[in-house]
């Protein structure tokens, strides 16, 4: 399974008024933008960066059966898996499954398109 998502940066108050305009109708996405949204280059370092590319390609080729199934395969606590996860979750990059009372993480999206630069950002109206 490959699903590739494009990612863009944009900035916190560009988000908001974007947000704000897709919930009033006011602004509808394009096709081609971005669906996963970072502040900053640095942001999407920390959600992205090889540790946690490392964490998706265990889960995704290892296919752990819970949270301390992953915790022995990663040498992780799972804690610190826990927070990681949810993290990915919020952006869509994994989903945590309830499953026989075992929390398993699965991988939703293995390949990132980044897009940044002075005109990047979806145009808003002022």
């Amino acid at each position: 399974m490959r699903k590739v998502v494009k990612v863009g940066i944009i900035s916190r108050d560009d988000y908001r008024k974007r947000t704000i305009q897709i919930a009033r109708g006011e602004y509808t996405p394009r096709k081609d933008e971005p669906k996963i949204w970072f502040e900053s280059l640095a942001s999407m370092a920390q959600v992205l960066g090889r540790e946690n590319q490392a964490l998706l390609r265990t889960i995704l080729e290892k296919k752990p059966a819970s949270l301390g199934e992953l915790e022995l395969l990663t040498g992780r606590k799972k804690a610190n898996l826990s927070r990681t996860l949810k993290t990915l979750e919020r952006y869509g990059v994994v989903s945590l499954e309830k499953e026989m009372n075992r929390t398993v993480p699965k991988v939703h999206i293995t390949d990132f398109k980044v897009e940044f630069g002075l005109n990047a950002s979806p145009s808003l109206a002022a």
